[in-house]
């Protein structure tokens, strides 16, 4: 393939040994043509025969890495090491052995030293038991001499837990460190990865490792993850490096590690691909480097012996400091003591100085460092002083610009054009953080309520564009965006911006419900011993329905169970499939039975011009169609009589509350009052006081574990509560929620049914649902793996009930299809809301829903009972109403249920 500028080869589990580049290959690379393959790091950091040359024959430097025991390992002869390092022949093991057992006691952990040798090193990490263990990604794009930096981003877990989480390196360990030294903790671990790759190099170059080990490939670099263990103190161990980007295993992975996955190689191609200009800024640097080192390495008049390749190395540096993106300097640094260190080495392992331009090009690097480091800071200060006297003069002239707009007609502006084109520019991902970069920020007190900016990934369209006086902003955004990050940072210097709440993050991952979702953006005044709320800022997002066609003539119709998005079943066909002729017929025949059990398998079906395309369908004619047989749909009469002096409780979370809401608005053919209950709530105004229902919050997890009440606990409650009660099935029992309810609590209702002497009662049991899919902020998210596991647990829950003698409700099979549908809430997991009614508005939206969904309609045939559900959906004097058509699915299901036997 030619041309071509990038060639990245990944490693494969079935990888069979040979690499997709041979390093006799590196020879014939074009000069702009890179490869991510330093075989001399791949060589001695990750391989462990390497790693025991490295530890052997620098074992005085005390390197914090745990290796294997390399004394079977073949590495350096003692006479090489004589006579090549200088570091003497007598007991190496011994000095190695100590000096691990100093790397042990820093990082307080007694057990290292007990692990085999034999032992495999997936065991030696459980072993450590280290208090937290980091993936580090680091980008090596020179070995010699050395150019690395270190990803603004990195993985962590806390053992023995193996589910990871991506985190900004700076973030942690402000938090992880806080009552030692973050700062500390965090340049230690930059100084461990620095002198490993530093020793790496010289060894490199050194005759140590024999003359012309390895063909240096000027062009390359290499990607790395480092895995860094730290204990109770701020020193780290190095445990693994890994020669690419490593990762979380794929079936314990889930949509953020993907997302995260994504954005690093992004950053890491576009720092590698950078079109930034440096050879001016190069030129400037290099013209104020002083004429005489301190040691005499180099002189200016030297400045002719500089080979073309040592001068493109330094301008290519230059280019890299100007690109860094998310990635900061690891290496060059102008440090004295790292150049110590440097200087030591190279003299160490050559003792006859023949390395020494090796020296003068890194001591080169070092002072353009400093030298660009001083020219952006000069740049950034008068940047600074130039904005500030353009912000006062223009601020005036921005708001009364904004009020004539907003006067305005709006109808023919495009809302790109409401958004600076530097703040598109400058922020088209938010994987920026402001706490990677110099905060800018004033001590005006006029400013202490404002935000400076509002940051968005994916980047939202806000409306008016932003200001920091402006309070209030509307964007809209399409179906498929199902999450967006949103972050902000404050005007005043004593100030910090909270996301929703005074404790909440500056920077947090929202799920995006359709319809409409709001955003809280406080801004607090941290200089006050208890933080004071001084404005805030509101950020409505609309987000839209489904693309949807018209229903027209020449259609066809298309069913599915599962989106391809998120199989839960691997094996099974996803997205739209074509229905057979066959099917079709026998859905639409006139005399259809009556499901006899609330989970008989069935699918959507929609019209769709094409099933290839979701986006030709009428997505408001879709409906559930069980196989073989139909829900009745009960008019209100038949409900009211259903549940007339029958006593209903329901126990679970808020989706079994909104399946409640949507029986009393049902039987009641009002909603009179709603409220989000946490606790036991009673309600005796039912069907004309002839019902009573009551409600009681399961699992109460906003309280500590061992405060919280058991289920047993809460069930007994509720029933005391609700008392009187019929050992019949005019006591009706409905548990459920989203994801807690397993076999285990059905064992417990009938042990507690059992004692009460109510096992007769009726019971209904709401399966799983679809929820906790998505990467957000403050709660617990699913790997796709639990994802795809939760069918099998919805399984065993179904089965266990209908042993039980109990009725059940399937809302599993019902919301995996359709689970980027979701409303309000950060689970992701309600397909109800309940709304302030409109009745001008929702009269014809409630009976186009039942309609739709539980209707023949023209396509299925003549059956239908629309009259039925009118006197329902068209009651004006209802305050309240439960929108939501798969929540209305499955909730016409549990009905069934419930009037199944008074049928």
């Amino acid at each position: 393939m030619s041309p071509w500028d990038l060639l990245i080869c990944f490693s494969s589990r079935k990888n069979d040994g040979t690499g997709c580049i041979q390093i006799e290959d590196l020879h014939h690379l074009e000069l702009f043509q890179k490869v991510n393959l330093l075989p001399e790091i791949q060589h001695f950091l990750c391989r462990k025969e390497g790693l025991c040359q490295i530890t052997k024959a620098f074992s005085d430097l005390q390197l914090p890495v745990v290796t294997l025991e390399c004394s079977g390992q073949s590495g350096l002869s003692r006479a090489s090491t004589t006579s090549n390092m200088s570091l003497g022949s007598e007991s190496t093991d011994k000095t190695h052995a100590a000096h691990r057992r100093y790397w042990w006691k820093q990082s307080t952990n007694a057990q290292l030293n007990q692990v085999s040798a034999s032992s495999d090193h997936k065991d030696i990490l459980k072993a450590q038991d280290f208090s937290v263990i980091i993936k580090a990604y680091v980008l090596v794009t020179s070995l010699t001499p050395l150019r690395a930096f270190i990803h603004s981003t990195a993985t962590v877990w806390h053992p023995p837990k193996k589910k990871h989480f991506s985190v900004k390196l700076q973030r942690f360990f402000d938090i992880f460190f806080k009552s030692s030294s973050p700062q500390q903790a965090f340049n230690n671990m930059k100084e461990a990865i620095s002198k490993l790759l530093l020793i790496t190099e010289v060894f490199s170059e050194s005759s140590a490792s024999g003359p012309n080990s390895f063909n240096q490939c000027r062009q390359c670099f290499q990607m790395l993850t480092f895995d860094i263990g730290f204990s109770t103190s701020i020193y780290p161990v190095v445990l693994e490096v890994h020669e690419n980007f490593d990762f979380q295993d794929e079936d314990e992975s889930n949509i953020q590690d993907q997302t995260f996955k994504e954005f690093l190689f992004e950053d890491t191609f576009k720092f590698l691909l950078s079109n930034e200009s440096s050879t001016s800024s190069f030129i400037e640097a290099f013209q104020k480097i002083s004429t005489v080192s301190k040691d005499g390495t180099y002189h200016k008049e030297d400045e002719q012996c500089l080979s073309l390749e040592e001068i493109n190395s330094m301008i290519t540096f230059i280019k890299e400091l100007k690109s860094l993106g998310q990635f900061e300097l690891l290496f060059p640094s102008a440090a004295p003591k790292v150049q110590t260190l440097l200087r030591d080495l190279y003299h160490t392992v050559d003792p006859m100085r023949r390395l020494g331009s090796v020296l003068t090009v890194h001591w080169l690097l070092s002072r353009l460092l400093e030298q660009f480091q001083s020219m952006t800071k000069e740049a950034h200060k008068s940047l600074s002083e130039r904005r500030s006297k353009n912000n006062i003069r223009n601020s005036s002239q921005t708001v009364m610009k904004w009020l004539q707009t907003r006067n305005s007609s709006q109808e023919n502006v495009s809302p790109k054009q409401n958004v600076p084109s530097d703040f598109r520019k400058n922020h088209e991902a938010l994987y920026y953080s402001s706490e990677t970069k110099e905060r800018q920020c004033s001590y005006d007190k006029d400013t202490l309520s404002h935000i400076r900016q509002i940051f968005t990934s994916p980047q939202l369209d806000l409306n008016p564009q932003f200001n920091p006086k402006i309070k209030e902003y509307y964007a809209e955004v399409p179906f498929d965006m199902v999450t967006v990050k949103i972050g902000a940072e404050p005007s005043n210097c004593q100030c910090q911006v909270h996301l929703d709440e005074k404790k909440g993050p500056s920077i947090a991952n929202y799920p995006l419900g359709l319809g409409l979702n709001k955003i809280i953006v406080l801004v607090t005044d941290d200089s006050q011993p208890s933080p004071q709320v001084m404005s805030s800022y509101r950020i409505t997002i609309y987000r839209e329905d489904r693309p949807s066609l018209p229903l027209f003539d020449d259609y066809m119709m298309c069913g599915f169970v599962q989106d391809c998005g998120s199989r839960i079943r691997p094996e099974e066909s996803c997205g739209l499939q074509p229905l057979s002729h066959e099917y079709l017929s026998a859905i639409s025949q006139t005399v259809f039975k009556t499901c006899e059990a609330g989970d008989t398998k069935g699918q959507w079906i929609v019209p769709c011009l094409s099933c290839s395309d979701n986006r030709t369908c009428d997505w408001r004619e879709i409906r559930w169609q069980p196989h073989g047989c139909q829900y009745t749909v009960l008019a209100k009469p038949e409900l009211q009589r259903c549940v007339e002096d029958r006593k209903i409780l329901f126990i679970g979370d808020s989706t079994n509350r909104g399946m409640m809401y949507y029986l009393i608005e049902r039987a009641n053919k009002t909603l009179q009052e709603w409220q989000k209950t946490h606790d036991v709530k009673c309600y005796h105004n039912i069907n004309e006081g002839k019902t009573f229902i009551s409600y009681s919050y399961y699992p109460q997890f906003w309280m500590n574990t061992n405060q919280r009440p058991t289920f047993e606990k809460a069930l007994e409650q509720l029933l005391q509560r609700s008392r009187p009660l019929e050992n019949t099935d005019q006591t009706v029992l409905i548990v459920g929620g989203v994801q807690w309810l397993n076999s285990y609590h059905l064992q417990i209702i009938q042990k507690v049914l059992d004692r009460e002497n109510l096992s007769n009662i009726l019971v209904i049991i709401k399966s799983i649902g679809m929820g906790f899919h998505l990467p957000v902020d403050g709660i617990h998210s699913l790997s796709q793996a639990e994802v795809q596991n939760l069918w099998n647990e919805n399984l065993v829950i179904l089965d266990t009930a209908k042993n039980f003698g109990y009725e059940v409700v399937d809302t599993f099979v019902i919301t995996m299809g359709r689970y980027k549908e979701f409303l309000q809430g950060k689970c992701g997991c309600h397909f109800h809301e309940v709304v302030k009614s409109n009745p001008s508005e929702e009269r014809s939206h409630i009976t186009m829903t039942l309609s739709r969904h539980y209707t023949r309609g023209k396509f299925f045939g003549s059956q239908s009972k629309p009259s039925q559900l009118q006197d329902y959906a068209t009651n004006s004097q209802s305050p309240y109403h439960v929108r939501g058509p798969i929540n209305q699915v499955y909730s016409e299901i549990l009905l069934s249920r419930l009037c199944a036997s008074k049928r």
